[in-house]
């Protein structure tokens, strides 16, 4: 076996942080060769979304979240974006907090339709949702609602998890069957990458390629605003003199479409 995976006995070794950043380098070289297509589509209806006025609406529940920040409001990134969220349904639709605590919260179909009736979207706004998974109830309705309201979406999942687990929607799809870009962030199933000698893995690779995944997308969308002669709506950081007069002048001109509580 492998160094990442065992010892040649067939007995798993403890793991290996060297183990892991060899496999993480590897995911870093070949995801972006492997997936130039779909990045160069991903990035095109982001341009095009901007193009037309929309906004870049980016949901993911779980620790997915954490990649949609990566998309929406950043240093170097976009300032035409928003971060959806879980917790949308009490910041902006009213509901109690305790809601928040039910398990099966992104598993429930409905209460997509209550992030996306709060949502501040217009209709040439592109979606990016975000879930290596890609099977649960509100991933699943929120990318059929989507599609229904004839907006462009971007899928950033696992599709190697996403085969090997059953479809929890009531139509049997998963996320990745309803986007028009499909990224595949390389995660296994399970996400993370070392095997543990009592049972179980460590390791997570999920957030690295996915993160990766956005902002090539972001980078090359910059690129295609460039070329066309516009100039981009990006944030500075905030940490640097001139970043908060920056971002203010470039977050108003979308008031009212963006939003940054939360």
């Amino acid at each position: 076996m492998s160094a990442e995976t065992g010892t040649a006995a067939g007995t798993i070794a403890p793991p290996d942080p060297d183990a892991y950043v060899r496999h993480v380098a590897r995911l870093v070289r070949e995801i972006p060769v492997e997936q130039a297509g779909p990045i160069a589509a991903a990035a095109g209806l982001v341009a095009r979304a901007l193009n037309r006025g929309g906004v870049v609406q980016a949901f993911g529940s779980g620790h997915s979240e954490a990649v949609a920040m990566e998309i929406a409001g950043r240093a170097g990134g976009l300032v035409p974006t928003n971060r959806l969220a879980l917790r949308d349904i009490v910041l902006y639709g009213g509901a109690d907090r305790t809601e928040l605590e039910r398990y099966d919260l992104e598993r429930d179909p409905a209460v997509a339709h209550r992030i996306l009736d709060a949502a501040p979207v217009e209709a040439d706004d592109l979606f990016v949702i975000i879930s290596s998974s890609g099977v649960n109830g509100v991933v699943v309705e929120l990318a059929s609602l989507v599609k229904e309201r004839g907006h462009d979406l971007v899928a950033l999942t696992s599709l190697a998890h996403s085969s090997a687990v059953p479809a929890r929607h009531p139509s049997g799809r998963r996320l990745c069957d309803l986007a028009d870009v499909v990224l595949d962030n390389r995660a296994p199933y399970g996400d993370a990458v070392l095997p543990l000698p009592g049972g179980g893995a460590v390791a997570a690779v999920s957030t690295i390629t996915s993160v990766l995944l956005a902002q090539l997308v972001v980078t090359r969308a910059v690129a295609e605003l460039l070329a066309a002669g516009q100039a981009p709506p990006v944030y500075l950081s905030a940490n640097v003199p001139e970043g908060d007069a920056h971002n203010l002048a470039l977050e108003a001109r979308y008031a009212g479409r963006i939003r940054r509580g939360g």
